[in-house]
């Protein structure tokens, strides 16, 4: 297989281990503001969080909203759905600081990524990340799990104005590093806008998938690893 000149790499869920900090913010906000659920109903409202159903999060990414917004509106829905108190706008900063101050703290990396990175550079191939978040934001995050400045290319939401799977967002991280999209490789955890939407911009798409879902489907368009060990083993780095 024709090793790529170059690797790009999505950050949350493929890098950091966002959905422990997702697991261990949400059940922060149960304790504090829905201490009526039990266990099942705290697992449900993580469930509910992750899913994201009414797109909140994908709106920012498109540049409907600001990112402060779609979190504020995440948070009402999921006291909706969940019978929560009504969060006017002081209740959701209060609300807000107490999920990004426990968001924050659980961040962690995968056990394999700096391994991946490792093997990256002792082969010669550039690489940098491209993320649907802020650019500070996400560099505070790498700085807190021990990458600090290793992915010196970042193309975030902020560059554009949107993020992925806009093909726009993909080829400006390919033309940030010197490479045709042709010539690049792309891993990210979500099937539709990482490996998909990086194929359709021209690029390589990989699907991260470490839960085994790709067995599960029928004519799967992209290829899937379970590990970066797994990516970097294909391609012999």
């Amino acid at each position: 297989m024709t090793c790529p000149a170059a690797v790009l790499l999505d950050i949350d869920d493929t890098l950091v281990d966002t959905r422990h900090a997702f697991t261990v913010a949400i059940g922060g906000i149960v304790e504090r503001w829905l201490p009526h659920l039990d266990r099942a109903g705290a697992e449900r409202a993580l469930a509910h969080w992750v899913a994201d159903a009414d797109g909140h999060f994908r709106a920012y990414t498109r540049g409907e909203i600001g990112f402060t917004e779609q979190r504020a509106r995440r948070a009402r829905a999921l006291h909706a759905a969940f019978d929560g108190p009504a969060l006017d706008e002081d209740a959701v900063a209060r609300w807000d600081t107490d999920y990004d101050d426990a968001f924050r703290r659980a961040w962690r990396l995968f056990p394999e990524a700096s391994g991946f990175l490792d093997r990256l550079d002792a082969a010669g191939v550039p690489y940098g990340a491209v993320t649907n978040a802020g650019r500070d934001y996400q560099r505070d995050k790498l700085r807190r799990v021990g990458l600090g400045e290793r992915l010196r290319m970042m193309v975030s939401v902020d560059d554009l104005g949107v993020g992925k799977p806009d093909p726009r967002v993909f080829r400006r991280a390919c033309a940030n590093l010197g490479v045709a999209p042709g010539d690049a490789v792309y891993v990210g955890d979500e099937l539709d806008v990482d490996a998909r939407g990086a194929s359709e911009a021209g690029l390589r798409g990989i699907w991260l998938d470490r839960h085994g879902r790709s067995r599960e489907l029928v004519g799967l368009d992209v290829p899937a690893v379970s590990s970066l060990t797994e990516l970097a083993d294909l391609y012999s780095w």
